[in-house]
């Protein structure tokens, strides 16, 4: 299988749940943007991958200094996150292999880990299918009746959050997304296309913090845990090697 990795991040979204009076990929996150601080997690990861960045065509926040990435280039985003990701494999094709992996991150999600991507992308090495991160469902699940009213209690058992990044190779996830889309299939994730190819995607167990910014309390959350996450790396730099098993504390 092809080594070569692309990074397709959708980043066209209003963000109209955020009440604020721009996309919340544009808003203040840790002294820059939540754009900014996503792209910089990704490179921290993977500095070598090819991104392609999915904009809305109209876009007046954007600044290409927020991307550190070598090789880069910009898609033109669409009204539902599907339709960016389809844009962006189009604007690749002439470059990508059918069996290059694509990874698909949301844009909204600044906190996924270093340790997260780097054992993603090693899963999915010489895995044919794809996978992606996700969480094993850890509260009660209940049903609601439509009415506002518990219907039922749901088993937990076997559930998991979906996460990001999910990745795919290029032609295999091309080729179920747009047969997906041909049968009016809702597509709320790039697993779900490839579900409904008939393939069964890796789940790649990942931290519960790789949170996604949808609400205005959510911002003030991400904060918190990129600022936990930088103090637990720098305490354990910090932390002196334990002497060999045995040697003469003298």
């Amino acid at each position: 299988m092809s080594d070569r990795l692309w990074l397709v991040v959708p980043a066209a979204g209003q963000g109209r749940r955020m009440g604020a009076d721009r996309p919340k990929q544009y808003l203040p996150l840790a002294g820059r943007t939540v754009l900014a601080c996503t792209l910089a997690r990704l490179h921290a990861a993977l500095p070598e991958a090819r991104l392609c960045l999915c904009l809305d065509p109209d876009d007046p926040y954007f600044d290409p200094a927020w991307v550190p990435f070598a090789d880069w280039r910009r898609a033109p985003g669409g009204a539902e996150r599907v339709d960016s990701v389809v844009a962006a494999l189009a604007a690749i094709a002439q470059e990508a292999a059918d069996d290059d992996l694509v990874l698909v991150h949301d844009v909204a999600r600044p906190c996924v880990t270093v340790e997260d991507l780097a054992r993603l992308v090693a899963t999915l090495a010489d895995d044919a299918v794809g996978g992606l991160l996700a969480a094993p469902v850890a509260d009660t699940m209940k049903r609601d009746d439509g009415a506002g009213r518990v219907a039922a209690t749901e088993s937990r058992e076997g559930l998991w959050h979906a996460l990001t990044p999910q990745g795919f190779r290029f032609g295999p996830l091309r080729r179920a997304l747009d047969a997906a889309l041909a049968r009016g299939l809702p597509v709320t994730d790039e697993a779900s296309a490839v579900e409904a190819a008939g393939q069964a995607p890796r789940l790649v167990a990942g931290r519960r913090d790789n949170l996604k910014i949808t609400h205005p309390e959510d911002l003030a959350l991400a904060e918190l845990v990129l600022l936990a996450q930088q103090q637990a790396a720098q305490a354990a730099s910090s932390t002196p090697e334990a002497p060999p098993a045995g040697a003469n504390s003298a």
